[in-house]
Formats: structure tokens, C-alpha cells, sequence
């Protein structure tokens, strides 16, 4: 009961002390500021996010990437494991047998395509292999250690979805920075992982190719090709 009355009842010199460091405290960890201006730079962003698929040869530099991949860790993850796993791919050799796994894999998805729809795939460039100076893989380890499995016993699956969450940072950043991304999903993923010799645990996010864009749009390329086109977020709603 003393040591609740106590807590209860501070002394003057205890109150001093404790409003201090409160303050000093807030004033540590004050947030930013994300004014009307950041908000509508931020939506631009968000609207000019493109996949690229041509790119222009000159190279990234390389503590730019290191920069975009720092910024990526910043990504939220399942119980704090950060379960993303980056694979720069520079050797040309590598390079070329993932290109030659796409060209097989993307030839048997045209062959899944009928009628004017195989005519209208068969236009379309789904990958910048050859002219993106940059390309990497991204993996995640399905069960880390960090994290100790917090909040993936239901959900496994949050470990792949926290890599993506690493992804698209990554992409918002390049593009932030002048760059262009392409995701490149028509791979065997089996094969990429054999390609780029990578632990037998680790689950395929995606291939990319980054480099700086041949041109800028603020509408998908498969958009205007006439493959598909955006539907607003109402019309994904469901209300409970």
C-alpha cells in the first residue's frame, strides 16, 4: 500500500524530474511533419510507379543500389524477421540462363492464349533482359530464426508478403530516384533459385531489371497496349 501511495503521490522534485525527461523524451522522437505539399508529391509518386520493361543502357550506379536496398530494409515485417533475401545477379552467364528460362516459360504461357488475345500477347515485351544494367533477385527464407515466428504460426505465408512489402519500397524509392523497375514473374522459379545458387529454403519473390527508363508514363504500358485496364478501388470493395 506504501509503495502504491507512493506512485500515487509524487514529490515535487519527482514530478520535475519526470516531466523533464518526458519532454526530453518527445523531443527525441518527434515525428515529421507531412504537409498537403508531401501528401500530393507522395500520391504522384504512387501514380507514376511504373513496371519497365525498356530501358536505356547507362549504368546505375552502384551506391545508389546499395542506397535503394537500404531503403527497402525499411519495410515492415512479420514479427520483426525481415525475411527478405536480395541477390544481386551481375555474372553474364546467369544473366543468360534466366533469360533463356523466361523464353521458354513465357512461350508456354503464349501457347495457353487464344485467338486474338495469343495475337495481342505475342506484341507484347514482358522483360528488359537485355537492355536493364541492373538485375537481382529476391528471395525470402520462409522461417527465419529472427523474429522467433512471432505472428507467423496462422499465417507462414506473411514471410513472402513481408519480402513483397521490401519489393515495393525498393520500387517507389527507384522511382523516387529516377529509376524504373521491372518485375519479371514468367520464370520457373525452381530454376532461378538452381541458376543463382541460393539455399534450398528460399522461396522465389521475383526476378527485376533496374536501370533508368526510356520514357516516362503515368499509365501502365499494358494499358495502353490494350491487354487490361485499372478498375477504381470502389469497385474492390466489399463492406461488412
Amino acid at each position: 500500500m506504501a509503495e502504491v501511495s507512493r506512485r500515487l503521490f509524487w514529490t515535487a522534485g519527482e514530478r520535475c524530474r519526470i516531466v523533464g525527461w518526458m519532454r526530453a523524451d518527445s523531443a527525441l522522437r518527434s515525428a515529421p511533419v507531412f504537409d498537403n505539399a508531401f501528401r500530393a508529391q507522395l500520391r504522384d509518386l504512387f501514380k507514376w510507379r511504373r513496371d519497365v520493361r525498356r530501358f536505356l543502357r547507362e549504368p546505375v550506379p552502384a551506391e545508389l543500389l546499395d542506397e535503394l536496398l537500404d531503403i527497402a530494409a525499411l519495410a515492415p515485417s512479420v514479427g520483426l524477421s525481415e525475411p527478405w533475401r536480395f541477390v544481386t545477379v551481375d555474372d553474364p552467364a546467369r544473366r543468360q540462363a534466366v533469360r533463356a528460362n523466361f523464353e521458354v516459360c513465357n512461350a508456354q504461357a503464349l501457347a495457353r492464349q487464344r485467338g486474338e488475345r495469343a495475337r495481342l500477347y505475342a506484341r507484347l515485351k514482358l522483360a528488359g533482359f537485355d537492355e536493364a544494367p541492373c538485375h537481382f533477385a529476391v528471395f525470402t527464407e520462409p522461417d527465419p530464426q529472427q523474429g522467433y515466428g512471432l505472428g507467423r504460426a496462422t499465417m507462414p505465408e506473411t514471410t513472402a508478403y513481408s519480402a513483397v512489402m521490401a519489393v515495393h519500397t525498393l520500387w517507389l524509392a527507384a522511382r523516387a530516384a529516377g529509376l524504373g523497375l521491372g518485375w519479371v514473374s514468367i520464370l520457373d522459379p525452381v530454376a532461378v533459385a538452381s541458376i543463382l545458387e541460393v539455399p534450398a529454403d528460399w522461396t522465389l519473390i521475383g526476378y527485376f531489371c533496374l536501370g533508368f527508363p526510356q520514357l516516362e508514363m503515368d499509365v501502365p504500358e499494358l494499358e495502353r497496349a490494350g491487354w487490361e485496364h485499372r478498375r477504381s478501388a470502389k469497385s474492390c470493395l466489399v463492406r461488412r
